[in-house]
């Protein structure tokens, strides 16, 4: 990256994601509107630089006051699993930010999306995403690419708490299934790549994975070994008990059916990597290297 005079603004700037791609612009010595639904969360960028646009994503409004002007957008509908209905939520927020790229004439977009975001159903909540590629392809002349990512290899994070109290790794997710997970500070790096150079045109999609696909079982041995517990095993839930689990675990029960629908498409193939897996399309942090993470973050978590 070199550093020009472009601004840029940021949906989502404090997340695992964003504040990647944050960073990486303020780096590269480009203006970055950081936005967010928390102003005090936003403090820290705007330290390093960054101009705070706090507010509402699902306000069309506040989304047109910090995309006017800029040269391009990282765009993404951040998960609100409290709602009740997170479909709808995905179109308000989707929606508004379709109408606040066309209201200010918005040249380029870096949309967040999701591996099977190309279908419209069976795929949970990235049937949302799949919606939204479609309300921002439809946009003339706007250049768009739809990032989509595999499986976040932080989602493991969640396997803290029942690998605490069962001592065993869990889902619903077939054990030798090869999942193409990816790294989201790889994802924040490959979404600025794109900022930067800003070569894509039309609507694009890129599917971003990993260095290789890991499966449940190769991921839990590799984790096992970095938190003391070489003999940690997977252990693939009925969907009916991991269902009743998050339930428990009070998980609304609209979310936790999209993750189970979410968890079917994975086991049955409906999705997964589509396009060839050129150098461009790999992250760079292995399982192993996650793993370092995932110890620090499992020392850090109190026992319930």
């Amino acid at each position: 990256m070199t550093s020009g005079s472009r601004t840029y603004a940021v949906m989502g700037a404090t997340g695992h994601i964003g504040k990647v791609v944050t960073e990486r612009l303020l780096r590269a010595g480009y203006q970055v509107r950081v936005m967010g639904r928390s102003a005090d969360r936003l403090k820290g960028l705007m330290g390093q630089g960054a101009i705070s646009h706090p507010g509402a994503f699902d306000d069309t409004d506040v989304l047109a006051g910090a995309f006017r002007g800029v040269d391009a957008v990282f765009a993404m509908i951040p998960p609100d699993y409290t709602t009740g209905n997170f479909l709808a939520y995905q179109d308000r927020v989707g929606s508004a930010i379709a109408r606040a790229v066309q209201t200010t004439g918005l040249p380029s977009v870096v949309n967040l999306s999701s591996i099977g975001a190309q279908l419209s159903e069976k795929n949970g909540p990235i049937r949302g995403l799949h919606k939204q590629e479609i309300r921002l392809n439809d946009i003339k002349e706007l250049r768009v690419v739809h990032l989509r990512p595999g499986y976040f290899m932080e989602n493991l994070l969640w396997s803290i708490p029942t690998i605490q109290s069962l001592g065993i790794n869990g889902s619903p997710l077939k054990g030798d299934l090869p999942v193409p997970m990816v790294a989201t500070r790889d994802i924040g790096a490959k979404a600025a790549e794109f900022l930067a150079d800003l070569q894509f045109r039309g609507q694009t999609a890129f599917e971003f994975v990993g260095p290789k696909p890991v499966t449940m079982q190769e991921a839990t041995s590799v984790l096992g070994k970095a938190i003391g517990k070489p003999d940690l095993k997977y252990v693939q839930f009925p969907y009916e008990e991991a269902e009743q689990a998050m339930l428990a675990a009070g998980m609304k029960p609209d979310v936790v059916g999209l993750f189970i629908e979410m968890d079917r498409g994975l086991n049955d193939g409906l999705i997964r990597a589509t396009q060839p897996m050129t150098r461009d399309h790999l992250g760079s942090t292995s399982i192993e290297h996650f793993a370092e993470e995932f110890a620090a973050a499992f020392r850090a978590t109190p026992r319930k």
